[in-house]
């Protein structure tokens, strides 16, 4: 199978991606109740795919069981109505593991984070996300951001790779992303996929959607799934009335406000949840819980979008 027809079996469709947290309960223990509500609750408000246990999932601080276990309630609560990608990370060892128990607990595909710790090479790079893919039948989409960048010249290796599918970016250099798309597209022609990565992508989706990048995780869908759909329909229809209402109006207070916290990229979501009436708990060490201003900020803001979607009525 080409990766060309992993990436249609993959199928994900235009819309917010979704990629739920972790529910904890308040022994902090994996609340698995609590978690598949929350996978239903954005299935249902009309997520295009359901990212389990990545980043905002917290995938870092998951056991292999109580990532498996998490992975198999989303498959199950999604029911085949979308898609469900699955985190892969750490060393080759432990990502291909992690692979394994996602392909076992019935994931469509993978979203393979960087290697742990170590800085390496284009060679090293291009070998792990390699044996990565080998290690499984799942569509794998490489996840570029901290210490797992890579050349043009690389991406063009992971596109020929039997497996790989896709390239989702979370370091924010669009000329590198331009050369890369670029360079896929001339060198491998093909339905290669591409993903902006960043936190809160909707604050940069106007420009990544003008190289070339037109699907996004949406961690806001997380919280406020009509605000991030509502973007991402003025996206679509050329609305840009909308999209700068909601880019000034929500979209920047909330950036702004998630900058003042090491680690607000997660635990600020997850508050939002809570927030809206679900309770996912609190973050796993080494996050830590947003100060109570910042939660009252986080509160003004998120009324402060609805309104922006009253107001377009």
């Amino acid at each position: 199978m080409t990766s060309a027809d992993l990436a249609h079996r993959l199928g994900i469709p235009s819309g917010p991606l979704f990629f739920p947290v972790t529910a904890y309960g308040a022994d902090g223990s994996v609340d698995l109740d609590t978690y598949r509500a929350h996978v239903r609750q954005g299935v249902e408000a009309g997520a295009a795919a359901v990212f389990a246990c990545c980043g905002t999932g917290e995938f870092h601080a998951l056991t292999p069981e109580e990532f498996e276990t998490c992975v198999r309630a989303a498959v199950e609560e999604t029911a085949g109505r979308v898609p469900v990608v699955a985190g892969a990370g750490y060393g080759t060892a432990l990502a291909v593991r992690y692979a394994r128990l996602a392909e076992a607990a019935g994931a469509d595909g993978l979203l393979a984070m960087p290697p742990y710790l170590v800085v390496a090479g284009q060679e090293g790079l291009l070998r792990h996300y390699r044996e990565v893919a080998a290690a499984t039948v799942l569509p794998v989409i490489v996840y570029q951001r901290d210490n797992a960048v890579f050349t043009p010249e690389s991406v063009v290796e992971l596109a020929r790779t039997e497996g790989i599918i896709g390239l989702k970016d979370g370091l924010g250099d669009l000329d590198l992303m331009q050369r890369i798309v670029s360079a896929v597209r001339t060198e491998v022609p093909g339905d290669f996929l591409y993903f902006n990565g960043l936190p809160t992508a909707e604050q940069t989706q106007l420009a990544y959607h003008a190289i070339g990048v037109p699907l996004y995780s949406s961690a806001v869908f997380c919280f406020a799934p009509e605000i991030a759909l509502a973007f991402h329909r003025a996206l679509i229809d050329g609305d840009r009335a909308t999209v700068d209402r909601l880019l000034d109006g929500f979209y920047r207070p909330f950036v702004e406000l998630r900058a003042r916290g090491r680690g607000y990229a997660v635990s600020l979501v997850k508050a939002g949840v809570r927030m809206r009436g679900l309770d996912v708990g609190e973050v796993r060490p080494p996050l830590h819980e947003p100060g109570g201003d910042h939660v009252k900020q986080l509160a003004e803001i998120i009324e402060r979008g609805y309104a922006l979607l009253e107001e377009a009525q």
